[in-house]
C-alpha cells in the first residue's frame, strides 16, 4: 500500500459549521463567520464527532485555538523570510513589530488560559492547541485513564463561560 492510497481512503468529516467569535467591532460584540470543517482534523473534534463533547463546548475549544492560531504562539516549522539580514533597516534578524490583531489574539488567549486556572489550563492547552490525543495527554500529565475527558469538559465549559457563548 502507497501512502497516497491510505490519504485517500482515510474518511473525513466535513461539515459547514457556523461560529461566533467575539468581536468589539460588532454591534452585538460577536462576529458570525462560516467555515467547512474536517472534524477529524484535531481530537477536539473528533471528541464532538462521537458525541462527547457538546456544541457550545466545541465552540469554545475552536475559539482558544484559533486565538493560539492567531497569535501564533505554536511552534515554527519553517525559516522566517520577511525579516533577511543585510538588507538595511530590519536586517540581522530583528524582528517586526507584532500586528494589533496577533496581540488582541494573544491576549484573549491568555485571558482564557487565566481563566481556567492551573487545574485546568494543562488539558485545555494539550488538547486544544497542542493537538494531543486524549490518551497521550493523560499520559504527560500522569493522570488514570479516561480522566481527561470529564476534566476536559470542565475546561471548556469555563471557557464557554469566558467567551460568553452560553
Amino acid at each position: 500500500m502507497t501512502g497516497t492510497s491510505s490519504i485517500r481512503s482515510a474518511p473525513t468529516e466535513l461539515t459547514e459549521c457556523a461560529f461566533l467569535v467575539p468581536d468589539a467591532a460588532a454591534p452585538d460584540g460577536v462576529r458570525r463567520t462560516r467555515a467547512i470543517v474536517n472534524r477529524a482534523e484535531s481530537a477536539l473534534g473528533w471528541l464532538h464527532g462521537r458525541g462527547l463533547v457538546s456544541d457550545c463546548q466545541l465552540a469554545a475549544g475552536e475559539v482558544l485555538r484559533q486565538d493560539f492560531e492567531q497569535a501564533q504562539l505554536g511552534p515554527r516549522v519553517t525559516m522566517r523570510w520577511d525579516v533577511m539580514p543585510g538588507r538595511g533597516g530590519l536586517g540581522g534578524g530583528a524582528m517586526h513589530d507584532a500586528t494589533t490583531r496577533q496581540l488582541a489574539a494573544k491576549a484573549r488567549f491568555d485571558a482564557a488560559l487565566d481563566h481556567l486556572g492551573t487545574g485546568l489550563r494543562d488539558i485545555a492547552w494539550r488538547i486544544i492547541c497542542a493537538g494531543e490525543g486524549m490518551t497521550t495527554a493523560e499520559r504527560a500529565l500522569s493522570w488514570p485513564a479516561r480522566s481527561g475527558r470529564l476534566v476536559l469538559g470542565l475546561a471548556l465549559d469555563r471557557l464557554a463561560d469566558f467567551y460568553r457563548l452560553r
